[in-house]
């Protein structure tokens, strides 16, 4: 899928212009035997600068096709009935009025759906870490209450929405566990996330905290998130004889189709999922039931089916962030040196899925400390299983233990930033890793100048405008730089001067596309119009997944390194005849529609001459990035400084946020358009965790009962104050070009600056999320 069309021809430049712009093809530090990116060092080109997203006007003229959109001739419409207990089995099903209901084509159930193996990878019924043991729509078991049932295909949207109100089920209940408080009373167990346990412990910290003359211990509470994107899960499936087409929102096309394949007998390349757009994911845009349940209605019926979650749908298909009880205890010195750090606690989980809330993570490499005590335990409820969501762990974990911090400084009588940053690891204080880089100090001196931190009172409650409490809090934030295998890139390049991408990426909106053009016209030395970039596909090569704020990092060294065996390709068809002629690819440079010695910009040869005289209208070169062993040696994360302003209102006691203030330190920031506003997005979904978002879960039967947006309140636009987001730019010089992912940092520590400035303005503490006028 092309974003950018338009063919220019290169320009030819000055030598001196040449020298200027060449680019070194060193290969970066993701390509074996190579060495860090010269990208970084570049202070030309594109990367760096701010580009608009290349998919907007796209999307602003409705011509961006997304799940949903795509017509095929004798498409019926699908809609799901959902069971109403938590476990149990259907003692019957009666879908004989659905059936005979205007316009159906057919209902399908456990029993006359196709046969189907447990699908292994990410979703309602999968685990998150290894192979699942729930079927889909196989038998008549009931394991959470919102499970699909039954399946209406009609020739509308309507007609299939009203028959699956028809549907009657008679259910045999079975005992379950719905309750938090008799979950716990079952026992917890140890908590394990992506395949590593969730403990850590560095002495003895509860002994250290019993000695502290300074401490502070509380349990800090965090509800039930559901995800909410603006684009609902949403599917266009057809089989064409045992091949199957997928037009799906997915953060992860490679592994859906694998996964598929594997639930209907297929080879891999039998299924095909395309995602050209994804309207929102942040974790929940991966494989569920719906997809499954779409094909196999397809395969029943013999027509494409297309299947869109409702609002509804979502919460009872699609999982969120589980509820969270931790504690964190701080022993201090007087002069607020951490002597013990605990973080412990629990999470809800479900007997059929592996996705513990990890919110001890950010708290391993987030401050000094003389001994640890962290771990993450899990108790089991029957619901809905859990998902990823927006920094999983961080987001909910920061809450607590940068509240925890600020409740320390009160104690000390110390500045809350003083405080943090006396307490400053030099290197990664629970793995013992040099940081590959870390200017989180300079984050808070710039941000607190900025926001005008110097003005807050000191004692809480002290500073009105008439009716209205004002104060300021701030947080740290802190997500990891992950560094995951998948990441592939092809480059066609024709005579003509014009350039496609292929990258096995996925646009949620982040502006991926844009910054992976930026990178390959940079290396390529083409104007950005001369390159065009598909992605969203399983043709293309790469098995990445759009999640962990790795991507477009990964994928940016996927283009370089292709880039590099395009280059050897080159000068190989460039031959004897060439100004080039026996130069290898490290002694070449990018430039101007063309190739040139690094140290002699005399020497070069347009691609439309390369090409011209070898016969061929274009060259293709295809190279996967995957992290070396040495990366891993380094602890690699984005930071961030909050601030926050907030005015309550002394007689309502209502809450709003009056100004907010980010300061990042993500390392190098390749477009800075794109990049503020996920960063303002971030902050904006952390205003929602702290003042409104709670999924109410009743605890009687274990159904959802907020399920839309009426009732599930996010952050609107009277609740957004003036965001201002500022950044270090200071590159990391040990990952491809210099930076670290963007995507979820913003979120994390927002909630607990909100309530440390709410403490602040009232001398109220609040520890139970989300922070709601009875609380105050």
């Amino acid at each position: 899928m092309s974003i950018v069309d338009t063919v220019k021809g290169s320009a030819q430049g000055a030598i001196q212009s040449a020298m200027a712009k060449l680019v070194p093809l060193a290969p970066d530090s993701w390509i074996p035997g190579g060495v860090p990116d010269p990208l970084i060092r570049q202070q030309h080109g594109l990367i760096g600068t701010s580009v608009s997203r290349l998919d907007g006007p796209l999307k602003v003229r409705g011509a961006a096709r997304f799940a949903a959109e795509f017509p095929i001739d004798g498409m019926v419409y699908a809609a799901l009935a959902f069971s109403t207990i938590p476990r149990g089995r259907i003692a019957k099903l009666d879908t004989a009025v659905a059936g005979a209901a205007p316009g159906v084509v057919a209902v399908m159930s456990h029993m006359n759906a196709p046969k189907m193996n447990a699908p292994a990878a990410f979703g309602s019924s999968p685990t998150a870490a290894g192979p699942a043991d729930l079927p889909i729509m196989q038998d008549d078991r009931i394991h959470w209450n919102g499970q699909p049932i039954a399946v209406v295909l009609a020739e509308t949207q309507e007609q299939a929405d009203h028959a699956a109100s028809l549907v009657i089920a008679t259910y045999a209940s079975e005992p379950s566990t719905t309750s938090f408080v008799a979950a716990k009373a079952a026992g917890p167990k140890p908590g394990v996330f992506m395949g590593q346990p969730l403990t850590t412990e560095i002495g003895d910290a509860e002994a250290m905290l019993a000695a502290a003359p300074h401490k502070v211990d509380q349990i800090y509470r965090t509800p039930r998130h559901n995800h909410n994107a603006i684009e609902p899960h949403a599917a266009t499936i057809a089989w064409d004889g045992d091949h199957l087409m997928i037009h799906d929102a997915s953060q992860m096309v490679t592994i859906e189709a694998q996964t598929i394949a594997d639930v209907f007998d297929l080879e891999a390349t039998q299924v095909r999922i395309s995602s050209p757009y994804v309207g929102g994911g942040f974790g929940s845009k991966g494989l569920w039931d719906h997809q499954i349940l779409g094909a196999a209605a397809a395969k029943l019926v013999g027509r494409p089916v297309r299947i869109v979650l409702s609002r509804e749908g979502v919460y009872r298909v699609v999982g969120g962030r589980t509820l969270t009880e931790q504690r964190v205890a701080i022993g201090a010195d007087d002069d607020g040196h951490f002597r013990a750090l605990l973080h412990t606690g629990l999470a809800a989980m479900t007997p059929h899925n592996n996705m513990p809330e990890p919110f001890i993570v950010g708290t391993r490499g987030g401050y000094a400390a003389d001994s640890f005590k962290l771990s993450v335990e899990t108790v089991t409820m029957n619901m809905l299983a859990n998902t990823f969501m927006r920094a999983p762990g961080e987001a909910v974990g920061t809450f607590a233990l940068e509240s925890a911090i600020d409740e320390l400084a009160v104690d000390l009588g110390i500045d809350p930033i003083e405080l943090r940053i006396r307490n400053e690891p030099k290197e990664d204080p629970t793995s013992g890793l040099p940081f590959s880089s870390r200017h989180i100090v300079e984050a808070w001196h710039a941000g607190a100048e900025r926001f005008g931190w110097s003005e807050r009172a000191g004692a809480s409650g002290t500073r009105r405008d008439g009716e209205w409490l004002v104060g300021m809090g701030c947080a740290t934030g802190t997500y990891p730089y992950y560094r995951m295998p998948g990441a592939a890139a092809r480059i066609t390049l024709r005579r003509d001067g014009h350039a496609t991408v292929d990258v096995a990426a996925h646009e949620m909106g982040m502006g991926t596309a844009t910054t992976t053009a930026m990178v390959a016209a940079d290396r390529l030395g083409l104007p950005l119009d001369n390159v065009s970039v598909g992605y969203g596909d399983t043709i293309i090569p790469g098995a990445i997944m759009a999640g962990g704020s790795q991507q477009t990092a990964a994928i940016g060294a996927a283009v370089i390194a292709a880039h590099h065996a395009l280059v050897a390709e080159l000068l190989k068809l460039a031959g004897n005849d060439s100004p080039l002629a026996g130069l290898s690819p490290d002694e070449v440079g990018s430039v101007d529609g063309g190739l040139a010695k690094l140290d002699d910009p005399t020497r070069r040869e347009s691609y439309a001459s390369i090409l011209g005289r070898a016969q061929q209208e274009s060259v293709v070169a295809s190279k996967e990035a995957s992290p070396p062993l040495e990366l891993m040696h380094w602890s690699m994360h984005s930071h961030s400084a909050l601030f926050c302003e907030v005015r309550v209102n002394s007689v309502t006691g209502e809450t709003r946020v009056s100004r907010f203030l980010g300061s990042f330190d993500c390392g190098r920031i390749l477009n800075p358009k794109t990049a503020r506003s996920q960063f303002r997005g971030g902050i904006i979904m952390g205003l929602g965790m702290a003042l409104m978002e709670e999924t109410q879960f009743d605890e009687r039967n274990g159904r959802i009962m907020n399920p839309s947006l009426a009732e599930y309140h996010v952050p609107v636009q009277m609740d957004v104050p003036d965001i201002d987001v500022i950044w270090t730019d200071i590159a990391d010089p040990h990952t491809p070009m210099g930076a670290h992912g963007v995507g979820e940092i913003g979120i994390t520590g927002v909630a607990a600056a909100v309530a440390n400035a709410i403490y602040n303005a009232t001398g109220k503490r609040i520890r139970d999320l989300p922070i709601t006028l009875d609380k105050l």
